[in-house]
């Protein structure tokens, strides 16, 4: 069945690209800096290693560079692109937007561009909206961008969050196409009497960044763990059943699902309550949680790995701060 209506256009992910930083920080390195070991963070997190970006290496770095992967790959100059989003919790400054300094380094000079705040949802957000602006006719071709350099927002004395985040990006082409389904319509909430759980405090307008904001620390994430665990797999699961229903599909039309790479626990009980441990793709072992970056840079890996095919549906579906959820199916 189609998702789309007469009027509009079937929109598809055409391109995909990744950037990873070259430091590896394993769990032994974590060792030497926080009281934690390998087994306390892998029994918890299935995460044996992670990304590390520059001290040089701004998220806008980390976003182009997948940014002209996911061009090179589509085969799409940076002059084509109509609407450029960047998904990121990390952006290089309040303002302008991560994506502006983007549109600038890849020389995008025809584009529109602006950043989406949606924490660990935000690609998935932005895959939606470009997806929807293309579908009417609004433009014509959309990079769309989850990057994070999350280490700049860990408190690396904390054992509890520094252990479970990395740094990195990935990036979507899409443009309208004939296939008979390309990016689905999706299923999305958000609840934000649960900000407090997983958020940044310090720095805006409620904590301003003053001397006493630095010394309570209220600039690093703070995350309620359990909390947190117990929300986001109820709610990747019913986001996932509400996306099937919507199209009327069931899990086995599904070739691969792919959650956000929050904690390989979270992934494993998600694939057990809805009986699809085979297809469900993970690669938080190596990355950890990089956030927005997380699904399209698992989508780029999953396809690489030949898990989806020409004509396959995936099933994408995360959860992050605010809280924000949601999920879509797209035809490969």
């Amino acid at each position: 069945m189609s998702n789309q209506s007469n009027s509009l256009r079937t929109v598809s992910i055409v391109g995909t690209g990744i950037y990873l930083p070259e430091k590896v920080m394993t769990n032994r390195d974590l060792e030497k800096i926080v009281d934690t070991s390998d087994e306390w963070i892998y029994t918890r997190t299935g995460m044996h290693e992670r990304r590390i970006a520059r001290d040089d290496e701004y998220t806008s770095d980390l976003a182009a560079n997948a940014g002209r992967a996911a061009l090179a790959d589509a085969g799409v100059s940076p002059e084509e692109v109509d609407l450029l989003i960047v998904a990121t919790l990390s952006p290089d400054a309040f303002f302008p937007s991560t994506a502006c300094y983007v549109q600038d380094k890849i020389a995008a000079k025809n584009a529109y561009c602006y950043d989406l705040g949606a924490a660990c949802s935000g690609s998935l957000f932005a895959l939606e909206t470009a997806k929807n602006q293309i579908a009417t006719g609004a433009v014509e071709t959309a990079l769309v961008i989850g990057a994070e350099k999350m280490s700049t927002f860990l408190n690396w004395k904390d054992r509890n969050t520094c252990v479970l985040f990395g740094d990195g990006a990935g990036a979507f082409v899409l443009k309208a196409t004939g296939a008979e389904r390309g990016i689905m319509d999706g299923v999305f909430g958000s609840d934000g009497s649960l900000a407090h759980l997983l958020s940044t405090p310090g720095g805006g307008t409620r904590h301003p960044m003053t001397h006493d904001m630095l010394d309570e620390g209220l600039q690093y994430l703070q995350m309620e763990g359990r909390e947190v665990y117990k929300h986001a797999v109820t709610g990747m699961k019913k986001s996932v059943l509400d996306v099937l229903e919507k199209h009327n599909l069931s899990s086995d039309d599904i070739a691969c699902f792919i959650a956000h790479q929050a904690n390989a626990r979270i992934i494993e009980a998600i694939g057990k309550r809805l009986k699809v441990e085979d297809r469900m793709f993970m690669n938080v072992e190596k990355y950890a949680n990089t956030s927005a970056a997380a699904l399209p840079i698992a989508v780029h890996e999953a396809v690489q790995a030949g898990k989806v095919k020409k004509g396959d549906l995936m099933l994408l579906v995360a959860f992050g701060g605010g809280f924000t959820w949601g999920a879509n199916i797209v035809e490969w």
